[in-house]
């Protein structure tokens, strides 16, 4: 990366710190792991980013990225990859691949990323890119996030990037006990919460809301006419 990119990024984490900070007594998270800030440093965010958006690429919000999705905050990124607690030898199921950037992100810090994405245009897109960019434990599938992604079950650990009604229960039963679900609950244009799921060795259900947040919905696949 040049030296502009590497700036850009100093400053975006230290922004990312001080929101941590912020919102400590909601997340309970006074510091996000240091395995997970330098993910965030390591991982070019411009290159998840459109041409025309290079410019604010290294900002604290999210952007567009066609198809009516977004690339989410840095902030929530870094806030929701903290909340999983990744382990080196994690697999991880990602519902919503968008750009890309979520997955890569995980890659760093995990044995194993799959991840989903309904619109295969997007799920093509990223595809490609994370091969050219060399992550190569990260699967891109195109299908519905709310089926989850069977035949790699059961994960350590999964992450929703896109907001439910409810939790799908074919997340739940693909969750390995002890591992964590991070979703946002709520309806487009409303309240939306980010939950954290977790599952007990005895296959228990705990839930904690975290904080307000505000995702694009997590879709349905379109019917043919």
């Amino acid at each position: 990366m040049s030296g502009g990119s590497i700036r850009k990024i100093d400053f975006l984490l230290d922004e990312i710190g001080e929101e941590v900070w912020a919102t400590r007594h909601l997340t309970g998270r006074p510091a996000l792991a240091g395995r997970v800030m330098d993910a965030l440093r390591e991982v070019p965010r411009h290159e998840f980013v459109p041409d025309e958006l290079q410019y604010c690429a290294y900002a604290n919000h999210p952007l567009p990225i066609g198809y009516g999705q977004t690339i989410s905050q840095p902030y929530i990124v870094a806030l929701m990859t903290d909340l999983i607690q990744p382990r080196p030898d994690d697999v991880v199921l990602e519902i919503g691949t968008g750009s890309g950037y979520q997955a890569a992100i995980l890659a760093k810090l995990v044995k194993q990323v799959y991840s989903m994405e309904i619109i295969a245009e997007l799920a093509a897109e990223a595809r490609a890119k994370l091969q050219r960019m060399g992550y190569d434990n990260i699967e891109v599938g195109a299908g519905d996030g709310r089926s989850g992604w069977p035949q790699h079950a059961p994960y350590d650990a999964i992450l929703v990037a896109a907001a439910a009604t409810g939790v799908p229960p074919a997340l739940i039963e693909q969750l390995k006990p002890g591992g964590t679900l991070v979703i946002p609950i709520g309806e487009q244009h409303a309240a939306q919460d980010l939950l954290v799921v977790s599952k007990s060795s005895s296959g228990r259900i705990e839930e904690r809301r975290v904080l307000p947040v505000a995702f694009v919905p997590l879709t349905r696949p379109t019917r043919s006419r």
